[in-house]
């Protein structure tokens, strides 16, 4: 149940997506400058491909942004993990000079 209700804002999504593209059949034509080429495809498609690669470089920015804090977390738990070995030895060594 809860699945269903955290897949509804995708459903949503997907029928704006498809009701934009629906709505959006004109061709343009796609001309980049240095280039004599000319891709004609429509409106719906241009837009959306465009919209793809902006939140693709939008998420590879955040991905690059987080790699120093993920160093930092990725070296707190080695140093906890090095420490909990080491309570655990004193530990022990606590334990066996207790009679």
């Amino acid at each position: 149940m809860l699945r269903a209700l955290a897949l509804l804002p995708f459903g949503a999504l997907i029928a704006l997506v498809v009701l934009f593209a629906l709505s959006n059949p004109q061709e343009v034509g796609l001309r980049l400058w240095p280039f004599d080429l000319v891709l004609v495809a429509p409106l719906s498609l241009a837009v959306l491909a465009v919209a793809g690669l902006a939140f693709l470089l939008g998420a590879a920015i955040a991905s690059v942004s987080n790699w120093p804090v993920r160093r930092r977390l990725r070296r707190a738990e080695q140093a906890s993990r090095r420490l909990e070995a080491e309570l655990q030895a004193l530990r022990a060594q606590d334990a066996a000079a207790r009679p």
